[in-house]
């Protein structure tokens, strides 16, 4: 089976927010595949960000998809806002709630993709008896919550353990955190084929710089496929 197609996925918890929809389309024509939109309710995670109603906002800015990525407990009452908002792909956590299947369902209800991530120290095994559910599974590189943390090694494991996992499934496996052009090859060659990034694509929020360091990191993920 052909391998996936690199996807870069910035992430706008690092945009400039006095700006977003520029920032957004500057990224888009920078060369972004997916828009990221990382969501925390500075319960689960400790910081606070944003609700259904950016995607909400985002959704006529763009065509690309709005990948957007849950770090909120309790989730399932929020699955139809975001889904109406416009959300291409909800991803949960598997630690944010007792019954992941359920929530699995209840985005695949509203017609969406469904993602479930791990966090550092969850087991790939948590995913276990969901992988036939799933559309895409997210690693976490970093502790959820905030931006520009540096990569932890360990998550490569992960990353291959997922891939396992996976099988010959049509299931994306992305990457969040610390991804920038030195690590974007290390979680490729492990199996990954989403890249979220931040800080790498954001830093100084100036539009001129978007489209090289988004290229630097496809380039870079891209050249040590076989």
């Amino acid at each position: 089976m052909a391998a996936s197609p690199i996807r870069i996925a910035p992430s706008i918890l690092s945009a400039d927010f006095a700006r977003l929809g520029e920032e957004v389309a500057a990224v888009e024509a920078a060369g972004a595949d997916y828009i990221h939109v990382d969501v925390m309710d500075g319960h689960f995670v400790p910081n606070l960000t944003l609700g259904p109603i950016i995607v909400q906002w985002l959704r006529p800015l763009t065509r690309k998809v709005l990948d957007v990525h849950l770090m909120i407990t309790p989730v399932d009452p929020y699955i139809p806002a975001f889904a109406k908002a416009g959300a291409d792909i909800i991803t949960v956590h598997a630690e944010a709630g007792p019954h992941l299947h359920r929530s699995l369902q209840a985005i695949r209800a509203e017609g969406k993709r469904a993602g479930a991530a791990i966090n550092p120290a969850t087991p790939v095994s948590a995913l276990e008896h969901v992988i036939g559910d799933i559309d895409l599974l997210l690693v976490m590189s970093v502790n959820p919550g905030f931006g520009g943390q540096s990569f932890i090694p360990e998550a490569v494991t992960k990353i291959k353990q997922a891939k396992a996992l996976i099988g010959r499934r049509k299931i994306d496996l992305e990457v969040d955190g610390g991804i920038n052009p030195e690590t974007a090859p290390l979680v490729v060659r492990a199996g990954a084929n989403v890249l979220v990034a931040g800080n790498a694509v954001f830093a100084g929020n100036n539009a001129k710089t978007y489209k090289p360091r988004i290229k630097a990191i496809r380039d870079a993920a891209t050249t040590i496929r076989v």
